[in-house]
């Protein structure tokens, strides 16, 4: 791990009189190219370079304690070579973590489709419930929230929604949520009290780059109509929505937000590559070994991954077997604590396969 660090630094350090070089930045795409990667590494650095300083401040303390003959003083030292045994400790399981493969997508924007299941108009009104939380999750970390396209019922929820999630890290911290979600309570329009159960599924796909999926004109059919309106929303009088079909796969994407018809070509085409790219990591993963597959999921969107029990208040994650108390705030895009857990448990998942492989 060491050497691999020293590396690192080695290459920060270089990275550092590049990005100062007049003649590098006067290429600008390459510049920024390399400020990205410069950035990447600092944190790395900064932590390695912590812990360089944490290790010679304890054979400091371990020199004054052998010399030292005060007992104040000897206490001192003992004290600090225990604090400092401790940071070193954490910090190397730090430096573990930051060492671990980075999904590449991670850094991506994302598009989040999200369908009723089972449930009919509950669980219709249960994908409208999981779009505020998403919703209100972005806002509290600073994202724009983009729609794409809605089939909203006439009670106010969604057959089906697409939105787009930009920010930093979206997908590093949104992609844990694909999966069918489960919602166990007694809808309004239940008279007699009774619990139902309702699933709506959830689809988080990272945006991609043109250079990363390319789709012939050939290959698709583009259709355009008047947009439908919802909840008594202004509705484009012109056919502005696009349709564009996939013949090879027949995945079809809709978009009906913007007025304008190439705006909704654009977004529409930027779905369906997005679902492409998530049909050829599917494929991929397919071929992964079961046993190396991580236990918080696959992404697939028929794995069953969530509970929310309104009666009792509570949200069950059932990859990681956590249970909150704390619906309302949760559903109000408090999802943070199960994130962490997930991120947590992956973490540990690879260095466990890590440390099998050495």
């Amino acid at each position: 791990m060491l050497e691999r660090l020293n590396f690192i630094e080695n290459k920060y350090e270089e990275l550092s009189i590049k990005i100062s070089d007049p003649t590098v930045m006067a290429d600008q795409k390459e510049w920024q190219k390399l400020c990205k990667e410069h950035a990447e590494l600092e944190i790395l650095v900064v932590k390695y370079r912590e812990y360089r300083k944490a290790q010679d401040d304890l054979e400091s303390a371990k020199e004054m304690l052998k010399d030292e003959t005060d007992k104040d003083m000897r206490e001192m030292a003992q004290e600090e070579i225990k604090e400092l045994t401790t940071t070193i400790e954490e910090t190397e399981n730090e430096l573990r973590i930051l060492l671990l493969p980075k999904d590449p997508n991670d850094d991506k924007n994302v598009f989040v489709e999200i369908r009723g299941g089972a449930g009919g108009d509950e669980a219709a009104l249960f994908a409208a419930n999981l779009t505020r939380m998403y919703t209100r999750y972005a806002e509290r970390k600073g994202w724009k929230i983009e729609t794409i396209s809605i089939n909203a019922t006439d009670i106010g929820g969604f057959k089906e929604i697409v939105f787009m999630i930009k920010g930093d890290g979206a997908y590093s911290k949104l992609k844990y949520e694909s999966g069918a979600h489960r919602v166990q309570r007694v809808p309004d329009t239940e008279s007699s009290g009774r619990i139902h159960t309702s699933t709506a599924t959830v689809a988080v796909l990272p945006e991609v780059d043109d250079v990363e999926v390319e789709i012939s004109q050939n290959d698709i059919r583009i259709d355009v109509f008047r947009a439908s309106g919802h909840g008594g929303q202004c509705v484009n009088t012109t056919d502005s929505a696009v349709r564009i079909t996939h013949l090879p796969t027949g995945l079809v994407v809709s978009c009906q937000d913007e007025k304008s018809q190439l705006k909704n070509k654009e977004k529409a085409m930027k779905v369906l590559k997005s679902r492409l790219f998530e049909r050829a990591q599917a494929e991929r993963s397919a071929s992964i070994a079961e046993d190396r597959k991580s236990q918080v999921g696959t992404g697939d969107r028929s794995e069953r991954i969530r509970t929310y029990n309104y009666p009792q208040g509570r949200v069950t994650d059932h990859r990681v077997g956590v249970t909150l108390y704390k619906l309302d705030s949760f559903l109000d895009g408090d999802i943070d604590d199960i994130i962490d857990v997930l991120i947590t448990t992956e973490q540990a998942e690879k260095m466990k396969a890590m440390g099998n492989n050495q």
